[in-house]
This record gives structure tokens, C-alpha cells and sequence, in this order.
């Protein structure tokens, strides 16, 4: 056995999908060795899973007949792995040669290491700077990121992309899954931010490289443009009340109603107007106290009140 074919026996894969079948079928071909494929669905209505058969018909596929998100989805995934390790794949993403062996050699050398990523290119051939600062510093952070060199080996940092994450099982296991109250976006940022709460380090290393389509594992359309901004409004608000307070997210929404409501009104460009409205919208819906969607219960942190 190779060094890389023991790496994906040790690994169940799973692979969340939403209208994917533009974009699945490489996927799987680059994960097909793994000793243990799930596919979870999010009430797609295209052609993906007869996709998903065709490429890999090992897989197991649970169909979710209302989509639940992506991050209680994944841990739909995540409850039924029984091998060390998990890979959580999006669906437009794909591995280049050797990479998943590479990945699991930095795991394996890093025994602290609790969720490690690929280094991310994108259609353009550019590499993705996929890793970033803490939520609450990030508008701090430079819009402009194509400065920064190209790293040239594997470092520590706070969160990751979560377009394909390798997870230590043993520790997702001592801090939960993904937060089941959040549906879109930010999810990411929570489990690393918990897996380094309890000492556990988020590892990207650059020398496993992953082709990556940004959106493309939810296709198009104004419905997915709109819950895309909704969410990302909703979800960024619950994690300030989460590791902050509930003061310090009221304060964050009024600031995001106050520029993006009167924003949607007077841009003439549809798209940005309905980008602008749905996160007025996701901000409201959260003050109200209203959960992120109709598949999820609670609209705040445990223990949070107000």
C-alpha cells in the first residue's frame, strides 16, 4: 500500500451538495479512493446525485428533502465517521495529484494540528489567500490581498476556507460539530474558532494544492444571491453575540441596517440592490430574533438572551 492510499483508507469523505452538477463530477474523481464516501444533499433538484452514482457508486448518499445548510449537513456527515480522519470536500473543488497524501503527512506530523487545508487555486490559476484573522478584527484587514507572497510552508492561522477542510476526529470530537443554529456562512470561523479554544491549531499547508470554483457549489440565480447576503448578514451577527455579547450584535446590526437599507435604495444596479437589501434583511431578521432559516431552531448562542 502507498503512502497516499493508506492516507485515504484512514478517511471518510464527505461532500455536501446544493445544485451541484456542474461542478461535482471532478470532485469525485479526485476522492474516489477514500475508504468511505457521503454524500449529503441539500434538496437538489438537478442532476447531481445521478452525477454522484455515476462517478462514485460506493458512495452513500443521505437526501435531505429541505436543505438544512451547509454546516448541519456536514455534521450530519460527521456523526457517522468511524476512521481517524475527515475530509469535508466542496463540491467544486478538486485535488491535484498528490495532494491529499501531502495534506495527511503535515496532519500526521502535527499531532496538535485539529482541521488542516490546501492551498486554493482558483480559475485563474492565482492561489486563494483562503486563511484569515479572527472575524472581529477582519475589516481591519487590507480588501487587497494580492500583495501577500505566496507561502512557502505550513503555518498556523485562525480560520480557513472551509472548501475543503482535513479534521482530526479525535478533536472534533471534544468540541461538537458544526453549530446547528447557523445555515449559511461563518460556520467555518466557529469550529476554528472552538478547535483553538480547546489548544488544537489550525494548519494550511501550502504544498497540497486544490483547484477551487468560488460559488460554484451552489449554482446561480437571484434566490441563491439573496439567501447568500442574507445569511453572511445573520450569521456574522450571531457570532459577535456568540464570543462577544448580545450588546456588542445589536450594536454591529443597527450599524449594518443603517448602511446597507438606504444603500439598496438608491443603487441602480439590481444585483447590488438585492445584495444590499438582503443584508438589511439579515440584520432585522436577527434583531427580531428570528432563527437563520426555517430548518434551524434557535436564533440565539446558548445561553445568550435578548
Amino acid at each position: 500500500m502507498t503512502v497516499v492510499d493508506d492516507a485515504w483508507a484512514r478517511t471518510t469523505t464527505i461532500v455536501v451538495t446544493h445544485h451541484s452538477s456542474a461542478v461535482i463530477g471532478p470532485c469525485l474523481d479526485s476522492i474516489a479512493a477514500s475508504a468511505r464516501i457521503i454524500v449529503i444533499d441539500n434538496e437538489s433538484t438537478d442532476d447531481t446525485l445521478e452525477i454522484v452514482r455515476a462517478h462514485t457508486p460506493q458512495a452513500e448518499i443521505i437526501q435531505n428533502e429541505v436543505g438544512v445548510g451547509y454546516g448541519n449537513a456536514a455534521s450530519q456527515g460527521l456523526a457517522l465517521v468511524e476512521t481517524e480522519y475527515a475530509l469535508l470536500m466542496n463540491p467544486d473543488a478538486e485535488f491535484i495529484g498528490n495532494a491529499f497524501g501531502d495534506l495527511m503527512a503535515e496532519a500526521d506530523a502535527n499531532p496538535d494540528a485539529g482541521l488542516l487545508s490546501p492551498l486554493l487555486l482558483g480559475d485563474d490559476g492565482d492561489y486563494d489567500r483562503a486563511w484569515n484573522g479572527p472575524l472581529f478584527l477582519r475589516d481591519q484587514m487590507p480588501s487587497d490581498r494580492s500583495s501577500e507572497p505566496k507561502p512557502e510552508g505550513p503555518f498556523c492561522t485562525w480560520v480557513v476556507s472551509g472548501a475543503v477542510n482535513l479534521v482530526r476526529m479525535s478533536a472534533v470530537n471534544t468540541v461538537g460539530y458544526f453549530d446547528d443554529a447557523i445555515f449559511l456562512y461563518h460556520e467555518d470561523d466557529d469550529i476554528c474558532h472552538r478547535l483553538m479554544n480547546a489548544g488544537h491549531k489550525i494548519l494550511v499547508v501550502p504544498g497540497a494544492l486544490c483547484r477551487h470554483i468560488g460559488g460554484g457549489s451552489i449554482g446561480s440565480g437571484w434566490d441563491r444571491h439573496w439567501e447568500k447576503f442574507y445569511n453572511m448578514s445573520w450569521s456574522r451577527l450571531y457570532f459577535e453575540a456568540k464570543y462577544h455579547d448580545m450588546a456588542a450584535a445589536r450594536s454591529l446590526a443597527w450599524k449594518q441596517m443603517l448602511r446597507f437599507g438606504p444603500k439598496s435604495l438608491m443603487v441602480f444596479r439590481p444585483r447590488k440592490a438585492v445584495r444590499d437589501a438582503a443584508r438589511f434583511c439579515g440584520a432585522l431578521a436577527f434583531i427580531r430574533g428570528k432563527a437563520a432559516s426555517k430548518t434551524t431552531k434557535r436564533a440565539r448562542p446558548e445561553g445568550a438572551h435578548g
